[in-house]
């Protein structure tokens, strides 16, 4: 997935993507990292609930995420 911008709150969001695995998991999980730059700059890290045990899959799945999903995902995390 290629950096994207969502929206939560009348503040935009850069939105990277990672891959993390736990030991002693073969799977890798999704997370994403949001940052809301400016002078208040804020980051916040949520993992998604999709799995793999291939980055490239996992990845491949972001790619088909929307945005709202996306944002939807942030504003569970923020509460």
């Amino acid at each position: 997935m290629v950096w994207r911008v969502v929206e939560h709150h009348k503040r935009r969001w850069n939105v990277t993507v990672a891959a993390e695995r736990r030991a002693p998991s073969a799977e890798w999980n999704l997370v994403f990292s949001f940052r809301c730059p400016g002078a208040d700059a804020e980051s916040v890290w949520v993992t998604y609930p999709i799995s793999s045990a291939s980055k490239a899959a996992l990845f491949a799945q972001a790619d088909k995420l929307s945005n709202d999903a996306l944002a939807a995902a942030l504003a569970e995390r923020l509460g």
